[in-house]
């Protein structure tokens, strides 16, 4: 599936960014309460890979891949991580 994927796009990089249109989603929780544990960015990159024939790819597990992979900064907004990142855009 991931080199189908890269086949078509050129890399799976470029596949995964077009879900948050190219730029981090940048979010200003102020709880870890608050981190949802989907988002429609999560669902749909799921579902694509679904229908791609992938396995163990449901919404919240995208979802941790996205926030692994810094498609998503869900750092609470007093992490200071939070302002290092936000910075680095």
């Amino acid at each position: 599936m991931v080199l189908a994927i890269i086949d078509e796009l050129g890399s799976f990089d470029a596949y995964l960014w077009r879900f948050v249109d190219g730029r981090p989603r940048v979010n200003r929780w102020r709880s870890l309460a608050d981190i949802p544990p989907r988002t429609p960015e999560s669902d749909a990159l799921s579902r694509d890979l679904r229908q791609r024939g992938g396995s163990f790819v449901g919404s919240t597990i995208c979802y941790a891949f996205m926030q692994a992979v810094g498609l998503v900064n869900d750092h609470i907004a007093a992490c200071f991580r939070y302002r290092a990142l936000r910075r680095a855009r």
